[in-house]
């Protein structure tokens, strides 16, 4: 065994000889390297004489290499000391021998980094899979790393072939006298030399180092096309532009977002033809639920399962289609809080706080008591039962958009607690998200530890009390100081032009936005809250204001209602919908229960006629919980396949919620004001 080590050893330190060699001799000693680690075509005498010479053709190559370094280094020292050189130039011919340096050297590291790989391969366990699996690792991160020393040295060479271009062109502009128009162009050619030395940004340099920062293999995808000319001429301008798809081992997808050279201008056609796609789609879409009788929501839905990965697998850019519709929640509950006046707020603000953490905490203990029964982690079912809980806000506002809001004197709107409600499980969700991090420590953390992590949770739910403390004292100061002369200023700025006003409109929202995520506050609240503040402007105001920002949130909304789509997967229901729709209706049926007996205990006795449609408002899943299920997802409290159920209840749940609405609002909703609700 050791024998053959030894000799399999050398052959793969001959290879290098070979390759410096002409094709031949390099064919011949490939053949007899084969035949040597079988053991046959040769004695042993023949095998020690070939080891010997393996070894003199690498020892005459070390020995090559170590002259030409000094030849290198005495080249450097004879280019500082030529005075006939500008410093520039100096500099520029010490940075090319320095790399043909670095070259030499990496290529003697490789050599040897093979040898050590081997002997590590010949030292180690066959039968060890785990030691196997560390070497394939150790391996992988040397050619990554020896990936990025390539490209940082090719990225140099093109550097130097740019500068000796521009050495020639020097010369021969010394050689002729220039037009005026030449000197024009070559102090403009300058000028842009040094702006691409000011604003290009050294990324990769500066973070290769950073903490957590990884190499990795990619693979770079371009767009196939018929015509082959056009395929080349198009491959051409997109690697010019850095448009091409990036593609990892872990089959995540990349596009550009910061280009190298800020000057060109660029667009990313698949994030375009994304967004034009759910367009055209959408409306046939929304037409055929409004002939059936569905809201208009659920036709941009069908169109997100259409285009995403279980339909047409049409959509590239998943990621910034559903930014993008992230704004559609933000106008959305900016709209909302524009109809809910401060008035409002003040009347429903107790129920409002309190409902929804009731529901929350019965919930999580309903889904502590099914995990015991179960034998399911006591983390995986507070998780689960947090996901369940929530309830989907952009669904409920489109139920009430303008629905009449005519309350008896004395009596509570259900509009209005319903909305408090929803807008108290947003902020909710920020929590959530918060606590997230402990629930993972938690899934591993020994009983000794629990105290500390129960005493995390206890100061993180003081830190979001006190930001909520904050912003409403903020808010406080900017309806009775800021938000009139603001408005004032707007109207009489925006006369005869509306794009002053929306715009106005839209930084007040952002900056809410803002000032609500700095204070670790969900962000949804800080859009809800600046429609509310602007509503207490009055009604004229919030007619005008509406008028303008509605068409902008109605296309976003359905590029909203098209992100949910690309998350559901009609095969996966289908497969176990006999299971999907036991669950579905158990949750439904919960929250329904469950919300009517905490109203039953907060809402004024003049009031509870109101508790069923409330609760039939409640009784559906927020989309949120694809966020927190992903996270959760990737953060290792849930498996895949509870991911997928929650996705598949989520997604059924609110194809139920306009049917139990409908017979909510039927059953307790005067004539009058039915028409309008629904």
């Amino acid at each position: 065994m050791k024998a053959t080590g030894f000799l399999s050893l050398w052959t793969l330190v001959s290879l290098p000889c070979g390759q410096l060699a002409n094709p031949a001799e390099h064919e011949d000693v490939v053949k007899h390297a084969i035949k040597l680690h079988r053991g046959k075509g040769a004695v042993a005498a023949q095998r020690k004489q070939w080891v010997l010479e393996s070894c003199r053709k690498l020892s005459g190559l070390l020995r090559q290499k170590n002259v030409v370094l000094n030849k290198l280094k005495n080249a450097i020292r004879a280019v500082e000391k030529n005075a006939g050189l500008s410093d520039e130039e100096k500099l520029f011919q010490v940075h090319t021998f320095e790399i043909f340096q670095k070259e030499l050297n990496e290529s003697e590291n490789s050599v040897f980094q093979a040898i050590h790989g081997l002997q590590r391969a010949l030292q180690g366990d066959y039968k060890d899979v785990v030691n196997m699996k560390e070497s394939s690792r150790q391996r992988l991160e040397a050619l990554r790393e020896a990936a990025i020393k390539e490209e940082m040295e090719y990225v140099e060479l093109l550097a130097a072939e740019k500068h000796q271009v521009e050495a020639l062109k020097n010369m021969q502009h010394q050689n002729k006298s220039l037009s005026m128009l030449d000197e024009i162009l070559e102090d403009v050619r300058k000028a842009a030399d040094r702006l691409e030395e000011e604003i290009e940004e050294h990324a990769f340099d500066d973070n290769k180092s950073v903490r957590g920062v990884n190499f990795e293999a990619v693979l770079r995808v371009e767009e196939d096309e018929s015509n082959s000319k056009r395929n080349a001429s198009k491959r051409e301008v997109e690697d010019d532009l850095g448009l091409s798809m990036l593609i990892d081992s872990q089959n995540n997808q990349y596009i550009l977002t910061k280009p190298r050279d800020s000057t060109i201008p660029r667009a990313d056609h698949h994030f375009i033809k994304d967004i034009v796609t759910i367009g055209m789609l959408s409306l046939p879409c929304g037409w055929l639920c409004t002939t059936i009788g569905l809201p208009t929501m659920f036709g941009y839905i069908i169109c997100g399962v259409l285009l995403g990965p279980s339909g047409l697998n049409s959509i590239k850019s998943i990621v910034q289609v559903e930014t993008l519709g992230e704004f559609g929640v933000f106008f959305t509950l900016f709209l909302v809080g524009l109809e809910f006046s401060p008035e409002r707020l003040r009347k429903v603000w107790k129920i409002s706080l309190q409902g929804p953490c009731y529901m929350t905490i019965l919930m999580i203990a309903f889904g502590l008591l099914w995990g015991h029964l179960l034998q399911i982690r006591p983390t995986q079912s507070v998780f689960i039962s947090t996901c369940l809980s929530l309830s989907s806000t952009p669904l409920v506002s489109r139920f009430l958009a303008g629905s009449v809001r005519g309350d008896k004197e004395g009596d509570i709107d259900y509009s209005s607690v319903l909305l408090g409600m929803l807008v108290m499980q947003d902020v909710q969700l920020g929590l959530f998200i918060a606590v997230m991090p402990t629930l993972i420590q938690a899934g591993v953390s020994t009983h000794s530890s629990i105290f500390k992590e129960i005493l995390r949770i206890l100061i993180l739910i003081g830190q979001i009390l006190f930001s909520l403390a904050a912003v409403f004292l903020l808010c406080l100061v900017i309806k009775t100081y800021l938000i009139g002369p603001y408005y004032r200023k707007l109207h009489t700025e925006s006369k005869g032009n509306k794009e002053i006003l929306i715009l106005g409109i839209t930084a007040f929202i952002f900056l809410m936005l803002t000032v609500t995520e700095l204070l670790d506050v969900s962000m949804e609240l800080g859009c809800f809250l600046a429609g509310a503040l602007i509503s207490s402007q009055g009604h004229m105001v919030t007619e005008e204001i509406m008028c303008c920002i509605e068409p902008i949130r109605d296309f976003l909304a359905i590029i909203f209602f098209a992100s949910i789509g690309l998350h559901v997967f009609p095969t996966f229901v289908i497969y176990e919908l006999t299971v999907l729709l036991f669950l579905t209706l158990s949750v439904v049926i919960m929250k329904f229960v469950l919300a009517v007996f905490v109203l039953s205990l907060i809402l004024p006795k003049t009031s509870q006629y109101i508790k069923w449609i409330v609760s039939a408002g409640l009784a559906q899943v927020s989309e949120f919980s694809f966020v927190l299920g992903s996270r959760a997802r990737r953060a290792g409290i849930i498996s895949r396949e509870v991911y997928l159920l929650i996705l598949s209840v989520t997604t059924l749940s609110l194809l139920l919620a306009p049917a139990l609405w409908r017979a909510a609002i039927m059953k307790c909703v005067p004539r009058p004001e039915r028409r309008s609700s629904t």
